[in-house]
């Protein structure tokens, strides 16, 4: 539904329509549902990890089998939207993610709780996606920004206030209330789904293309699953870990071929061809990588390394929440004013700081200058976040958002996977060289902080490439 001035659920002030404000604040009710589980066991993996008699390392593959199923069945979400419409997909989607919710509080073991978190995120693969596209077809590019605002921003808030909820619920409660507080939200956003989203089947659709859905899923699963694999190592099966990240290498230099050359691909590639969406994709999946790691390594550092506890070491993170929470206010005016270039250079450098700044904690450092350094490194990462997010869609046309919101999912999901890997194969390899095979030491944390900052640096790189005035068309000064 466009805008109109008949329209009588249009705003005079934003010109949007009430049911498309209310459609995406379902879909952030829905991208905080699937990041908040993403990251919320982080302060519980101490506690998971007696329960599962596995080492608080090894609980990573939780985290990591999440992301990997989200961004194996990302691509099916444009074409299955499409096929049977939004609206059934979506509340679909939501129903297959809280019941998996349902299943991972009820895990035994380790093994059990990967399955039902792989449910999870098929659910979250096909939930997120389409919402978000629901509400991209629906929006003009003058209110863009916002709307893109409104979807994201509780996504990233959800990986930071995780683990002061995880730390609260494991002390207060038992771990699996982690997940069965998703039950409710879950309720409340299908009853909402149902009554505010267009059906939105369109009226010809593509060929399932089932050798690119092969092609992708298996790159994504291979590569993710190897670093995994090397993650979880103590020096064996490193072969077998890096035989399956050059696995996914090559299946996803086929994939690329095969959506390259295929009369209707899966996955459509045109987009990339458009300068502010390939920087968003790949510029923007570093910086997605370096901070999907701060959730996973900050709270391990002060639980493993300091000794803290879950509800203390939640709280020092907290502060990262709270710079997100104070930059929001000001985001589009600063983007407004200096331009999506000068911003994601600038604050990208500020970002890289911050992290680099965690490698330098000790037990010894004062709490008050910990949550300063979260703190300013939060007013970053919202800016970048926010900035990476806008511009991606910004010359993207309508009837091209359905392949584009498909890929840049797939994308930010593998980026936040691979994110969390890296940390944790960081913190592995120092271990290892310095020999903590017991638990991880401050040092080790130290080595993957700085290795995480160093991915940051590379997505810097990819934003030399923009024109001055990138993405102006959705920057309006009205």
């Amino acid at each position: 539904m466009s805008p109109s001035a008949q329209d009588p659920g249009v705003t005079a002030e934003t010109g949007l329509s009430l049911q498309s404000r209310l459609i995406a604040l379902v879909v952030a009710v829905t991208f905080f549902m699937e990041n908040l589980d993403a990251t919320v066991i982080a302060t519980a993996l101490p506690t998971m990890a007696a329960a599962f008699r596995v080492t608080p390392v090894d609980m990573n593959v939780g985290i990591t089998a999440y992301i990997l199923a989200v961004a194996i069945f990302i691509p099916l979400s444009s074409w299955v939207a499409d096929r049977l419409g939004a609206r059934r997909v979506f509340c679909g989607a939501i129903i297959v993610f809280t019941l998996a919710s349902l299943l991972c509080g009820l895990s035994q073991n380790l093994e059990m709780f990967v399955l039902a978190r792989v449910l999870q995120g098929i659910g979250g693969a096909l939930m997120v996606p389409v919402g978000r596209l629901a509400v991209l077809r629906n929006t003009d590019k003058k209110d863009l920004v916002k709307m893109i605002a409104v979807i994201t921003w509780p996504g990233l808030v959800a990986p930071i206030i995780g683990p002061l909820v995880g730390g609260l619920i494991v002390t207060h409660a038992s771990w699996p209330w982690i997940f069965y507080i998703n039950v409710p939200l879950g309720v409340a956003a299908l009853l909402a789904g149902l009554w505010l989203v267009p059906e939105g089947r369109e009226a010809s659709v593509r060929k399932f293309d089932g050798k690119g859905f092969v092609l992708l899923a298996g790159a994504c699963a291979a590569l993710l699953g190897g670093l995994e694999w090397l993650s979880s190592q103590n020096g064996s099966g490193l072969l077998s870990g890096a035989g399956l990240v050059a696995a996914g290498v090559i299946l996803g230099v086929w994939a690329v071929h095969h959506c390259r050359h295929h009369a209707n691909p899966l996955l459509p590639l045109d987009t990339l061809a458009i300068n502010t969406f390939r920087v968003s994709i790949f510029g923007g999946s570093f910086f997605r990588m370096a901070i999907s790691a701060l959730p996973f390594l900050l709270p391990l550092l002060f639980q493993v390394g300091f000794g803290l506890s879950p509800i203390d070491a939640g709280l020092l993170v907290l502060a990262v929440f709270a710079g997100n929470l104070a930059m929001k206010p000001f985001t589009t005016s600063i983007m407004q004013r200096y331009g999506f270039r000068k911003v994601l250079l600038v604050n990208g450098v500020l970002g890289v700081i911050s992290i680099v700044a965690c490698a330098f904690f000790t037990p010894d450092t004062p709490f008050f200058l910990i949550s300063a350094v979260l703190f300013t490194g939060g007013l970053s990462r919202s800016m970048q976040f926010t900035c990476y997010n806008s511009i991606g869609f910004a010359d993207v046309t309508k009837d091209r958002m359905s392949e584009a919101s498909a890929l840049f999912s797939m994308f930010f999901q593998l980026a936040m996977g691979i994110g969390v890997t890296v940390s944790a194969l960081l913190l592995r390899v120092s271990m290892a060289v310095q020999n903590h095979d017991l638990q991880a030491q401050v040092v080790d944390f130290r080595v993957a902080f700085l290795g995480v900052a160093l991915v940051g640096v590379f997505g810097l790189i990819d934003v030399f490439r923009l024109p001055k005035g990138a993405g102006e068309s959705v920057l309006s000064r009205r």
